[in-house]
């Protein structure tokens, strides 16, 4: 619990600019992020194609495809899939830095692919929940936020479940 506290009022600090580079608490990579792993059958063509798609049903507009694999084959290196999607919805976006400069450094929103040594595909972002514990934002622009958030966790989901 003390660790979950430690990791929200650094994030809420950072968000509010508080916090200028640094060293910073003692938190797991793994507590920053939200990961999904691709279910058995589901192609990483597949993931994506739903991705999309879910990413149009909640008006989330896809505004990046950062083929960072690809850009590491054309320097002549071997290199798993590794792809990077970006989503906005520019309207709470602008809402939000005009809120607070400082959430341009968390724009757009990242979901990245990538396949492991395994060969296992995983659907990888950002813990948004920190973002929005840590912040001070009104009622209105907090829902926004939480609403974005949860956009995202279902295009994930749809991407790691390959629906349509």
């Amino acid at each position: 619990m003390k660790k979950i506290i430690l990791l929200l009022l650094t994030v809420g600090l950072m968000a509010t600019g508080a916090v200028q580079g640094g060293p910073l608490p003692d938190i797991k990579l793994e507590q920053t992020v939200v990961k999904m792993p691709l279910q058995e059958g589901i192609s990483m063509n597949d993931a994506v194609d739903s991705m999309k798609l879910r990413a149009n049903m909640h008006n989330m507009n896809l505004v990046a495809e950062l083929p960072l694999s690809k850009q590491v084959e054309a320097m002549g290196k071997e290199a798993r899939r590794m792809e990077i999607y970006q989503f906005c919805d520019p309207l709470t976006a602008q809402r939000m830095v005009e809120s607070n400069i400082n959430f341009a450094a968390y724009l757009p929103c990242r979901i990245a692919l990538v396949e492991d040594e395994k060969g296992q595909g995983w659907l990888v972002m950002m813990n948004l929940d920190m973002m929005l514990n840590g912040a001070t934002l009104t009622d209105e622009l907090k829902a926004e936020a939480t609403r974005v958030r949860d956009a995202l966790m279902d295009i994930m989901q749809a991407g790691a479940e390959g629906a349509l």
